[in-house]
């Protein structure tokens, strides 16, 4: 017998649980179908930075709308789903390096966002006082943080159960068809019919691109992570080097969490994906160069996540540009889990009313079509 739905979400990351939330509590009747388990993939591993600083700037308003929901994030989802106000600092090595961060903080300005403030190294060095010397300032974001990746898509796929959302996992769709307003989609569960089709399939997406007729250039990445043995308390803020692929924090448990940027090797086939091992050192070595109490800091696990990357680093956004009632949220080019929120509930708007207050027209698929985003 086939199930049926308003709403069907392909994909149970955190932008597809979302997804399903905000369309669940707009009334909709919605199915959610994810091939492996929610939060298997790249929102599950990531690092969980909450980040609105040097965000790329078409999505600076989305980032501060995103913000205003974490900040509120128990009242969504009755969890608090491990975030913390942590803030969030880019430190520059070198007068270069300051001098970027410097053009970045005036163009804020110029924009009316004040959240990215410029610091000197005083400051920097009140704010990171176990950073190796010679730093030459920073640029910060105060009310940034961090939260637990997999803990929060699961608080996420929990509200939108509650709210009524049927999730159906380990069930994977492989074909898609549109008879008059009206989805079918095959899955290893059967066909699901629904009037609404959400494409949230992450490193997959472009398989349900392709079948809209939209082919899209996703490139799956598998960004790495390693944590450490618990240190003594020497950091605050989630610390971002500007000059090299560093993403570095202390989590409450005392332990330390680094990533920043080198990546594994994905394997859409078998659904995994392995780490480097060269590139990891090359992150520790990074870290303990920063930090000098980290140089006989012991790596006790590492790990990566497949992700998809856009070539211009930043998502798609909106509804098909191909068929009626389809809609898009996919290659966030792993810097996603702060939108995960504010995503949500775009793409709830654009389905319910067919607009929405923020701008997302740079995420439109067609820039690809159009040439634009190589």
């Amino acid at each position: 017998m086939s199930l049926t739905a308003d709403a069907l979400v392909v994909g149970g990351g955190l932008h597809g649980c979302s997804a399903a939330l905000h369309l669940a509590r707009r009334g909709w009747r919605v199915i959610l179908v994810e091939k492996n388990t929610a939060g298997r993939h790249a929102s599950g591993v990531n690092a969980g930075g909450v980040r609105r600083l040097l965000r790329a700037l078409p999505e600076v308003p989305l980032s501060c709308a995103s913000m205003e929901m974490w900040h509120r994030i128990g009242e969504l989802v009755e969890d608090d789903t491990g975030f913390k106000v942590s803030g969030q600092v880019a430190v520059a090595e070198t007068e270069a390096g300051f001098e970027t961060l410097r053009q970045r903080a005036t163009e804020m300005a110029s924009l009316g966002y004040t959240h990215e403030e410029l610091i000197g190294p005083d400051e920097l060095y009140r704010v990171l006082p176990a950073l190796a010397p010679g730093c030459v300032g920073g640029l910060i974001s105060r009310d940034d943080g961090f939260a637990s990746p997999y803990h929060t898509t699961m608080a996420f796929r929990a509200a939108a159960i509650r709210a009524g959302a049927t999730v159906l996992e380990e069930t994977r769709a492989t074909s898609f068809a549109r008879r008059g307003s009206t989805w079918t989609v095959e899955t290893t569960a059967g066909p699901i019919q629904s009037s609404v089709l959400v494409n949230c399939g992450g490193a997959w997406a472009s398989q349900v691109a392709v079948a809209l007729g939209e082919p899209v250039p996703l490139e799956p990445i598998a960004p790495m992570m390693m944590v450490t043995t618990r240190l003594p308390h020497f950091v605050d803020p989630v610390v971002i080097s500007r000059e090299r692929k560093l993403s570095f924090k202390q989590m409450p448990n005392r332990t330390v969490m680094i990533g920043g940027g080198h990546r594994g090797v994905p394997d859409l086939e078998s659904d995994t994906s392995s780490v480097d091992f060269r590139k990891l050192a090359i992150s520790a070595a990074t870290a303990a160069a920063l930090f000098p109490i980290m140089r006989n800091a012991q790596i006790v696990r590492s790990w990566s996540g497949i992700e998809a990357r856009m070539p211009d680093d930043i998502p798609v956004i909106g509804p098909s540009s191909t068929q009626e009632r389809a809609f898009h949220a996919f290659g966030f080019s792993a810097h996603g889990f702060q939108l995960g929120p504010v995503v949500g509930s775009i793409i709830a708007a654009l389905v319910d009313t067919g607009r929405t207050n923020l701008p997302i027209a740079p995420f439109a698929i067609t820039r690809f079509a159009r040439g634009e985003g190589g």
